[in-house]
């Protein structure tokens, strides 16, 4: 058999297989799906809160209005006490809650402070953060306009006023998620998990499904196995890298500030590194059901230390240093840094290379793998 006999048939042999075929090419589509979905509507818009005003005043009215007016912020209904809002807020009925204190008017105009009361539904940490932050933007807001208005009472023109008032102005422009939205943060490292996760699936269901059977792979040497096994998966997953990265990002609008070449020359050692990776660990398996278990229960921890969810800094030492052994955690994290914050390729480099001692490393251990499992039928 010819090593393009050799590819064509472990080709077939992965499209024939149900539960391969399924991980594989079902897992893929149905994935870039399913994980974008959450995150399509990007953030949290007009979350309904409930208002108690113990002051009923003309101010505390005005309050209320700009609250309502907050991009981030609807009224959804005034109460008379803070138990009746505790009441809609567990019953899902708002998110938010403001506190108008007895007094609000009187004090501020005589100069006294005054303290709104806010809370938030912490059960949804996005949306808690969009409550808090439109309450005390709108708080901030009329604060200002207090100000403003008594320091014009007392003489001052109102370009002085708002520069006492607001003497910095920020002009905040996003570089490299430019709609602020979660979509374009989170969807370039999870496609890759994805891609990292099926393929270690279906390479080590295939190898470990044919160690107490006959076949052509019985009649072909260890190292010629691995070699075009590797390549055989590599070209499936061309295609799906290219429909993650390509189409995908398209899709999605995940901003893509390297080019197509620099990006194949990326994901080429991190595809290979995988596969090698699958087969490696099609090795320690005799029943095809254990390696979707194992990677499966690992999915969660590789994405926590990978880096992009959760600050590395804030993870153990121990545990960053364990994950260098997993092609994906490099990979995402020069796919961050090439293609979403416009690193220079001389940035990336150590990652490639760590790419290429990877694959290099499970190649050896694969090939010693295949060679073990193969010598009793060669003795026989």
């Amino acid at each position: 058999m010819t090593f393009w006999q050799l590819i064509i048939r472990e080709i077939k042999a992965i499209a024939t297989d149900k539960a391969i075929a399924l991980t594989l090419f079902g897992g893929v589509i149905f994935y870039s799906i399913l994980y974008p979905l959450p995150y399509l509507n990007e953030v949290p818009t007009k979350q309904p809160i409930v208002v108690v005003d113990l002051d009923h005043s003309s101010l505390s009215r005005e309050l209320i209005e700009h609250a309502n007016a907050s991009p981030k912020l609807l009224v959804a209904a005034q109460v008379g006490s803070i138990t009746a809002a505790q009441q809609l807020i567990s019953e899902s009925r708002a998110h938010g809650l403001l506190v108008i204190p007895a007094n609000f008017k009187r004090d501020l105009l005589t100069g006294k402070g005054v303290t709104l009361a806010y809370a938030g539904d912490a059960s949804y940490f996005l949306i808690y953060s969009d409550v808090i932050e439109g309450l005390v933007t709108v708080g901030m807001d009329l604060n200002q306009q207090i100000q403003l208005k008594s320091l014009l009472a007392h003489g001052q023109s109102r370009q002085k006023a708002e520069q006492t008032i607001d003497p910095i102005h920020l002009n905040s422009v996003p570089v490299f998620n430019k709609i602020l939205g979660y979509t374009p943060y989170v969807v370039p490292g999870l496609f890759l998990l994805i891609l990292h996760q099926t393929l270690l699936i279906g390479g080590a269901i295939l190898g470990a499904g044919q160690w107490r059977k006959q076949g052509y792979w019985s009649d072909v040497g260890a190292v010629k196995l691995v070699c075009g096994r590797i390549c055989a998966f590599s070209i499936i997953y061309l295609f799906f890298s290219s429909f993650y990265v390509g189409y995908c990002y398209y899709l999605y609008e995940v901003s893509l500030l390297a080019n197509a070449i620099t990006i194949g020359l990326l994901m080429l050692p991190f595809i290979l590194a995988t596969a090698a990776c699958g087969l490696a660990l099609s090795c320690l398996f005799t029943r095809r059901d254990l390696p979707t278990q194992v990677v499966l229960l690992a999915s969660m921890p590789i994405l926590f230390v990978s880096g992009f969810v959760w600050p590395i800094g804030l993870i153990p030492e121990p545990l960053v240093w364990l994950s260098q052994i997993v092609p994906a955690i490099p990979a995402i994290m020069a796919m961050l840094k090439l293609n979403q914050l416009g690193a220079d390729w001389s940035v990336i480099l150590p990652l490639w290379l760590h790419l290429w001692l990877l694959f290099a490393i499970y190649f050896a251990l694969a090939c010693y793998g295949f060679t073990r499992h193969k010598r009793p039928q060669l003795i026989d």
